[in-house]
C-alpha cells in the first residue's frame, strides 16, 4: 500500500475538518451550547419571582369574585322563592278572607233552621256542603281563634260591646258575635266579640 492510499479514509468519506475558533460548528452538540449560551435564561430569577406573585394574586381575585357572585346568586334565588312564597300566601289569604262570609251565612243558616227541617235528607246536604267547606279552610291551615271566656286579647279578639258583669267576667270574652280565623300564626280576620266590664 502506498503512502498516498494510507492517508485516504477507506470508506472514501471526506475527512471533516475540527473546527477553528470563530467558525461556526453545525453538529448537534454545537446546535444545543449556542441555544444554551447565546441568549442565556429567558429571565431572570426576580423577574420569574414577581410574575409568580401576580399571578397569585390573580387567581385570589379572581377566587374571591367567583365566592361573592356565587353568594349572590344563591342570595337572588333564595330572595326570590321567599317573594314567590309569601305572594302564594297573600293571594290565598285573600281568597280565605272573601270565602269567611260565605261559612258565616252557612253557620247561620244552620243555627236558625227548624225543627222540621234538620230532619230531613236536604239538611243533610246542606250540611254535606258546610262539612265540605270547612274541610278546605282546615286543608289550607284555617283554624278558629278561642275567644269565648279566655282573657280579652286585643291581637286576635276585637271588642264591639263591653258589657257590665261580675268581678270574674272583668276583661273576660263573655260573648263571641262573629268568629275569628288565623291563617296558621297569622290573623287572618279577628273574632268579634262581647267584653265583660267589672
Amino acid at each position: 500500500m502506498s503512502e498516498e492510499q494510507k492517508d485516504t479514509p477507506m470508506n472514501g468519506a471526506q475527512e471533516q475538518p475540527a473546527p477553528t475558533e470563530g467558525s461556526t460548528d453545525t453538529s448537534e452538540n454545537g446546535a444545543r451550547e449556542r441555544v444554551a449560551t447565546s441568549d442565556g435564561p429567558p429571565h431572570g430569577a426576580e423577574e420569574l419571582q414577581s410574575r409568580i406573585a401576580q399571578i397569585e394574586q390573580e387567581r385570589e381575585d379572581y377566587r374571591d369574585k367567583w365566592l361573592r357572585a356565587t353568594a349572590d346568586y344563591k342570595n337572588s334565588k333564595r330572595r326570590a322563592e321567599l317573594e314567590r312564597a309569601e305572594l302564594i300566601r297573600g293571594a290565598s289569604a285573600g281568597l280565605l278572607l272573601k270565602l269567611l262570609p260565605v261559612v258565616d251565612d252557612f253557620d247561620r243558616a244552620a243555627a236558625s233552621a227548624p225543627a222540621e227541617i234538620t230532619s230531613s235528607s236536604w239538611y243533610e246536604g246542606f250540611k254535606l256542603i258546610a262539612q265540605k267547606l270547612q274541610t278546605i279552610l282546615d286543608s289550607e291551615g284555617v283554624t278558629t281563634i278561642a275567644a269565648l271566656g279566655q282573657e280579652f286579647d286585643p291581637n286576635q279578639h276585637e271588642a264591639v260591646i263591653y258589657e257590665e258583669g261580675g268581678t270574674g267576667s272583668d276583661s273576660k270574652v263573655v260573648a263571641e258575635l262573629q268568629k275569628g280565623y288565623k291563617l296558621r300564626e297569622r290573623i287572618l280576620r279577628p273574632t268579634m266579640v262581647k267584653v265583660g266590664k267589672a
